[in-house]
């Protein structure tokens, strides 16, 4: 278990846009971008691509109101959102390299830009959920 540690006011309002972030990119997943989200579902994933965009949906808002409201896990939560970020790059992969335009990354250069968000947004994820501090004491 990693235990919470203080967060600073500038921590807050991040953790609250993220798990803004994240219900609102869940319910695009269960409604208006869900066409575009199979689209950058590997084709190596073993289930029906429809199946994966509505589950990973579900866990998206799951993830996202948690950030937002359940603060005795903060710090596991924001190191389980990374770890979430982890396993769904191989679909931001996919889409660079199958050319699928698809939320506005039309352009090769684009997609590519869009991989290196992704650490970006694990770094958010473990920074303003206070898991970066807690787990730097834990070494």
């Amino acid at each position: 278990m990693i235990e919470n540690t203080h967060t600073t006011t500038l921590q807050n309002v991040a953790r609250g846009l993220l798990g803004t972030f994240m219900v609102v990119a869940g319910t695009g997943h269960l409604t208006f971008a869900r066409q575009a989200f199979q689209a950058q579902v590997p084709d190596f994933v073993p289930l029906a691509k429809d199946t994966v965009v509505l589950q990973s949906g579900v866990v998206e808002i799951g993830l996202g109101l948690a950030l937002l409201f359940w603060k005795p896990r903060r710090a596991e939560l924001g190191l389980g959102l990374a770890v979430f970020y982890a396993l769904v790059f191989p679909g931001n992969i996919h889409q660079y390299t199958h050319h699928i335009s698809a939320f506005g990354l039309n352009t090769d250069a684009k997609r590519l830009g869009r991989l290196f968000f992704q650490p970006v947004l694990m770094a958010w994820a473990l920074w303003s959920t206070g898991a970066l501090s807690a787990l730097k004491r834990k070494v």
